[in-house]
């Protein structure tokens, strides 16, 4: 069984846009995923306002890019050898951001598909750089996770791996396009150093429950019963303080891979 964190009253960290109008499944699948599946989230439009496309002219050429076949040379890209965390869907930035300034010692990458959340997350960076702790260990990925997972993390190279809050597409006929399911936690999990985390928070009661079955079915996972090399500590957001008044909660869900 994983470790299960204390539960606590939250929203969706990574609502950062209702308005969708159209859907990766509208555009050209790969022929060699390793795990294929129907993609598990919305695309999502939106317009940069003036400042935030300031900031992302500024800034993105030195710490983003979009998703591709080549991988990544973290060492190169954050100019240093460190623990690497991977953060799946980080909305506007308020975890990877909070997170990145509690663990400097850490390379976090965030994975984000919607360019204003970006964009707002590159300005949250930006505003630390005229304080006496600028934030200089987040980097951003722009586009599906699991592309990222199977084409530019390395096998056996993530400390840890967070996934705060992944659409729950409630709906039975949709959970087919939910991202965490058997082959995903594999796939994690291969990308996964001995020793490792994964660190798994959603709102959803029924989403839990499937997210628990198909983490403690694989077979590289197992209840952290060591010391975790990564925090688990999320930053309270918004999104949990509106939750808080209509009585939501979470569960948090933390597995390691097994060591030799």
């Amino acid at each position: 069984m994983p470790h299960t964190l204390p539960i606590r009253d939250n929203g969706r960290v990574n609502d950062a846009d209702l308005d969708t109008t159209e859907t990766l499944e509208q555009r050209p699948t790969r022929g060699n995923r390793l795990y294929p599946r129907v993609t598990s989230f919305r695309s999502r439009r939106g317009a940069l306002t003036l400042p935030q496309q300031e900031s992302w002219d500024r800034c993105w050429p030195e710490l983003g890019r979009d998703v591709g076949d080549d991988r990544v040379d973290v060492g190169a890209w954050f100019g240093r050898s460190a623990p690497v965390v991977l953060e799946i869907g980080s909305g506007t930035g308020t975890a990877a951001v909070t997170m990145a300034r509690a663990e400097p010692h850490v390379n976090l990458i965030a994975v984000e598909v919607y360019k204003p959340g970006i964009a707002q997350t590159l300005q949250q960076i930006e505003r630390t750089y005229d304080t006496d702790t600028p934030i200089r260990n987040l980097r951003i990925l722009r586009g599906d996770a699991v592309e990222v997972l199977e084409h530019m993390v390395a096998p056996e190279s993530l400390t840890g791996v967070r996934v705060f809050f992944p659409d729950p597409w409630p709906k039975a006929r949709h959970h087919k396009r939910r991202l965490l399911q058997p082959p995903t936690f594999a796939l994690i999990a291969s990308r996964l150093q001995p020793g490792g985390v994964l660190h798994v928070a959603t709102d959803h009661a029924e989403y839990a429950e499937a997210i628990a079955e198909a983490g403690n079915a694989e077979p590289l996972l197992t209840a952290l019963d060591w010391e975790s090399p990564i925090s688990h500590e999320r930053p309270v957001t918004k999104f949990e303080d509106k939750a808080q008044r209509v009585g939501s909660s979470i569960t948090e869900l933390v597995w390691g891979k097994i060591r030799a």
